[in-house]
C-alpha cells in the first residue's frame, strides 16, 4: 500500500481562526503549526488538549501569534512534549513575538496563562533548519524526510515538505508568489505533483493591484495627513510584516527628504532590528548583493526611530508622526493606547496593513460603516501604598511562614525516615533508633548519631570502626601524572548547541530590551486598575493590503502548476473555501477536501509502494555508466522473496529487447561548441542550430512554458552525408542504455 496520510484540521477550518492541524504519516503524527489568537482564548485550544500528549513533532510555518502562539501554554498545560522544528527567524522572531504579546499583557492584568519561563521552555529545544536542508527524523519516523522550502510571506516563512517512500505531502499556508523589498517569492511552484498539498483559501476572493501603485497610494495617504498636521497610527505585529513597513518608509522619507518623524514601537524593537540585521542569508537576493557589494544593510535604518516605551512619543504632544505599534490586533499593547488618544481627533489617520482578527477591536473597526463610538477598557498597573502595601506585606509574611513550617515538616520527616533505614541497615554495634534519641540527648557532643559506642561493648570481628564518610580516590595514573579525561573539560553537545542559541547576553535581557526587562525584574508590589470608556472615533480609518499573501487569480496558477494528487483547503472564511474547492474541482485533475474542525480525512495515495532490494547475482552481472555523481544502468529482472524480502532477481528466461535509451540534457550552445571544435560551419538561426549547408537541429517541447515535460530533439534536412555525420555527433552527447 502507498503511504498512509490523515489530515484533522484543529483550528483554523471554515473560518479565519489560527492555524494548527494535525498530520499523521504512516501513523506519526505532526503538529503543523500552534497558532493562538491575541484574544487568548482557551476555549479555542480544545481540539489540541486532545491530541497534545500523542503528537511526535512540531513543525512552525511562520513567526507569529496565527502560528505559534499557542506553544507556551500547550508545553505548559497541554501535554504537547514533542519536538519543534523550525527556521532560525521563525525560532528567533517567534520568540520576541511571545515575549512582547506576554508584556503587553502583563503590563495591564494578571496574566497567568504563561510566563517568559514557559516562552523560554517551549523554544529551548527548538530544531533550526535551513532552507532546502533535508532531515531525517529517527525512531518512530524513520524513512520520513521533512525539509523546508522559501514560502515568502514573512521572514523565515516556510513551506514544510515531509516526504516518506518517494510521495511528498507539502505543507503551504499564507505563501507569497511576489518578490518584495526584504524577501523573495515562495518556491512553491518549483514542486510537481505532490501525493497531497495542505494551502489555504485565506485569499481566494481578493485580487491584489500593482505593488508599486499600492506602496505609492499608501504614501501620499501619510504624507496628506501629516501635511494637515495629523499623526497616523500603524498597528502592527512584532517582527512579521512590519519589517517590510519599516522598509517601505525608510527608503520614500529618504527619497523624498521628509522630517516627519517615524518611530517603531514595541516591547521589543530595538532586539527585533538586532536580531533581522544578521538575517540577510534569509532575506532576497537585492539585499544579499546589496551588503557583498557595499556592505550597506538594509534595516540600518536611517529615518526610523526605534523605541520600547511611550514616553518619547508624549514629549512629541500633538507634533504630526508616524507610528508603527504592536499589536495589530488593537487588543491589548502600545497600539491600544495610542488607537484611543488619536481617536478624538478628526485629522489623524489609523492605517490598517493586514485584516483584523475576528472578534477584535481592528476587526470591529474595519467593518463598513465603522462604528462611531467603541467601549475600551484602559488598564494599568501601578505600585501599592498605605494599606495596600501593608497588607500585601503581611500576607506575603504569613505566606513564608506556613511555607517554611511546611519546609521544615518535611525536612523531620525526611530525617525520621533516615534514622529507620539507618538502624535497619547498620551493624550490630549500632543502636536501635528509640535508643539512639535518648543517647543523643546524654551525650550532645556525638551530633545526635546512631553509631554510638557504649563503654565496655566488645564488637564483634565482623564489624568496623565507625568513621566519616570516606570516598576513596580511583584515579588513574600514568607516568606524568593522574590522567585527564577531556571530556570533564569540555562543553557536551547539547550544552554547546544551547550556549550557541541563546549568546552572549542573551538570556532574559537578551530577549527584550533593556526598559522590559526592568519593568519584569522590578519586585515592588503592584496591582491593576482598570476603567471602562467610550472612544468616539472621530479620526480617519483606511485599510490597505500589506498582508504579503498571494492573491486569488494566483493561488489557483500555483495550485494548477503544482497538480497536486490530493488537494485539501484549510484556513479561509465558508465563502472563500467553497469558492476555490469548486474552482479546483471543475479545473483540476485533482480529488479536493475541505475538512470542517475535528474532521479526518484520509488521503492516502492510491498508488501501492514496496521496497525491494538488488540482489548481488543481479548486480553482478549489471555494467554501469557514469553520469554526473551517479551511475546508471539499465536492469532486467524478476522479483522474487529472500527471507521475507522482496528482491529482484536476474530473469529466468533470456529477456526480450528493449529500445535503445538516450539519458542526458542537451543544450543546443553546448552542442554548437562541440561542432565548432570539429570544424563545422554552425550558427543560430530562428532558434534552431544551423549545421553546414542543409542541416538544421532544433528542440521542440513545454520548455518555453516553465513545464517539465519531455522534450524533443529532431534533426531536420536530407539524407546526406552531413545527416549522418551530424546524427552520430549528436548520439555521443548522450548516454546509450
Amino acid at each position: 500500500m502507498g503511504t498512509s496520510v490523515q489530515v484533522t484540521p484543529l483550528s483554523g477550518a471554515y473560518g479565519e481562526g489560527p492555524l494548527c492541524y494535525l498530520l499523521a504519516v504512516d501513523g506519526f503524527r505532526f503538529l503543523l503549526d500552534c497558532g493562538w489568537t491575541d484574544l487568548c482564548d482557551t476555549s479555542q485550544l480544545q481540539p489540541l488538549a486532545k491530541v497534545a500528549p500523542t503528537i511526535d513533532a512540531v513543525l512552525l510555518s511562520h513567526p507569529d501569534m496565527m502560528h505559534l502562539g499557542a506553544l507556551p501554554y500547550a508545553m505548559k498545560h497541554l501535554g504537547l512534549s514533542a519536538p519543534v522544528y523550525a527556521t532560525e527567524p521563525v525560532f528567533r522572531l517567534g520568540l520576541l513575538t511571545m515575549y512582547d504579546h506576554f508584556l503587553s499583557r502583563w503590563q495591564v492584568s494578571d496574566f497567568d496563562l504563561f510566563t517568559l519561563d514557559d516562552v523560554d521552555a517551549a523554544f529551548q529545544n527548538v530544531v533550526r533548519l535551513k532552507y532546502s536542508q533535508n532531515y531525517l527524523l529517527n525512531d518512530k519516523g524513520e524513512g520520513i524526510v521533512i525539509a523546508p522550502h522559501v514560502a515568502g510571506h514573512l521572514l523565515g516563512g516556510t513551506v514544510w515538505k515531509i516526504t516518506k517512500d518517494g510521495e511528498d505531502v507539502v505543507y503551504a499556508v499564507d505563501f507569497n508568489h511576489r518578490k518584495e523589498m526584504h524577501l523573495n517569492g515562495t518556491v512553491l511552484g518549483s514542486f510537481v505533483r505532490p501525493a497531497v498539498l495542505i494551502t489555504d483559501a485565506y485569499n481566494a476572493l481578493n485580487n491584489q493591484g500593482y505593488r508599486k501603485k499600492q506602496d505609492q497610494d499608501f504614501i501620499d495617504s501619510l504624507v496628506k495627513v501629516l501635511a494637515s498636521g495629523g499623526s497616523v497610527l500603524l498597528p502592527v505585529d512584532t517582527a512579521g510584516r512590519v519589517l517590510e513597513l519599516l522598509l517601505i518608509l525608510d527608503k520614500y522619507w529618504g527619497d523624498r527628504r521628509l522630517e516627519y518623524p517615524i518611530y517603531f514601537l514595541t516591547n521589543v524593537s530595538t532586539s527585533t532590528i538586532d536580531y533581522v540585521k544578521s538575517f540577510l542569508e534569509w532575506m532576497g537576493d537585492q539585499i544579499a548583493k546589496s551588503f557583498e557589494s557595499s556592505r550597506a544593510n538594509a534595516f540600518l535604518l536611517k529615518k526610523v526611530t526605534l523605541i520600547i516605551n511611550k514616553e518619547e512619543l508624549e514629549k512629541l504632544g500633538d507634533t504630526p508622526k508616524v507610528v508603527l505599534a504592536s499589536m495589530a490586533s488593537l487588543e491589548v499593547g502600545f497600539s491600544h493606547d495610542i488607537f484611543v488618544e488619536m481617536a478624538n481627533e478628526a485629522r489623524n489617520l489609523v492605517l490598517f496593513t493586514e485584516k483584523g482578527q475576528f472578534g477584535t477591536l481592528a476587526r470591529m473597526l474595519q467593518v463598513d460603516p465603522p462604528p462611531k463610538a467603541v467601549k475600551v477598557t484602559m488598564s494599568k498597573r501601578i505600585p501599592l501604598v498605605g494599606d495596600e502595601l501593608k497588607a500585601y506585606e503581611e500576607e506575603q509574611e504569613r505566606i513564608k511562614k506556613e511555607e517554611a513550617i511546611k519546609a521544615s515538616l518535611v525536612k523531620e520527616e525526611e530525617l525520621k525516615a533516615s534514622h529507620g533505614s539507618n538502624a535497619k541497615a547498620s551493624d550490630p554495634m549500632a543502636i536501635d533508633a528509640s535508643s539512639s534519641h535518648k543517647s543523643a540527648k546524654a551525650g550532645s557532643h556525638f551530633g545526635g548519631n546512631n553509631d554510638i559506642l557504649i563503654d565496655g561493648f566488645v564488637p564483634p570481628s565482623t564489624s568496623v570502626a565507625p568513621m566519616f564518610p570516606f570516598f576513596e580516590n580511583t584515579a588513574e595514573w600514568d607516568d606524568f601524572g593522574e590522567v585527564i579525561n577531556p571530556d570533564d573539560y569540555t562543553m557536551k553537545q547539547e550544552e554547546t548547541d544551547s550556549a550557541l542559541m541563546l549568546g552572549p547576553g542573551d538570556g532574559l535581557d537578551g530577549k527584550i530590551d533593556d526598559g522590559s526587562a526592568r519593568l519584569l525584574l522590578d519586585s515592588t508590589p503592584s496591582k491593576v486598575i482598570s476603567n471602562e470608556m467610550t472612544v468616539q472615533v472621530k479620526c480617519s480609518l483606511v485599510y490597505m493590503d500589506f498582508e504579503g499573501r498571494s492573491d486569488g487569480r494566483s493561488v489557483k496558477s500555483v495550485i494548477a502548476h503544482v497538480a497536486p494528487l490530493k488537494l485539501v483547503l484549510v484556513h479561509g472564511s465558508a465563502e472563500s473555501t467553497e469558492h476555490l474547492k469548486m474552482h479546483c474541482a471543475k479545473n483540476l485533475d485533482s480529488h479536493v477536501y475541505a475538512p470542517q474542525i475535528e474532521e479526518t480525512i484520509d488521503v492516502t495515495s492510491d498508488l501501492c509502494a514496496y521496497k525491494v532490494q538488488l540482489s548481488e547475482k543481479l548486480m553482478s552481472n549489471i555494467i554501469c555508466k557514469k553520469l554526473g555523481e551517479h551511475e546508471i544502468a539499465w536492469v532486467d529482472a524478476e522479483v522474487g522473496k529472500e527471507d521475507e524480502k522482496l528482491v529482484l532477481l536476474p530473469p529466468s528466461s533470456a529477456p526480450p529487447p528493449h529500445k535503445p535509451v538516450l539519458v542526458g540534457d542537451l543544450k543546443l550552445s553546448d552542442f554548437k561548441q562541440f561542432l565548432e571544435n570539429k570544424g563545422w560551419q554552425v550558427e543560430f538561426s530562428g532558434g534552431a542550430l544551423r549545421c553546414g549547408e542543409h542541416i538544421t537541429v532544433r528542440k521542440i517541447g513545454d520548455s518555453q512554458k516553465g513545464s517539465t515535460g519531455s522534450q524533443q530533439i529532431v534533426i531536420e534536412g536530407p539524407l546526406c552525408e552531413d545527416y549522418y555525420k551530424i546524427r552520430e555527433h549528436l548520439y555521443l552527447q548522450f548516454y546509450l542504455l
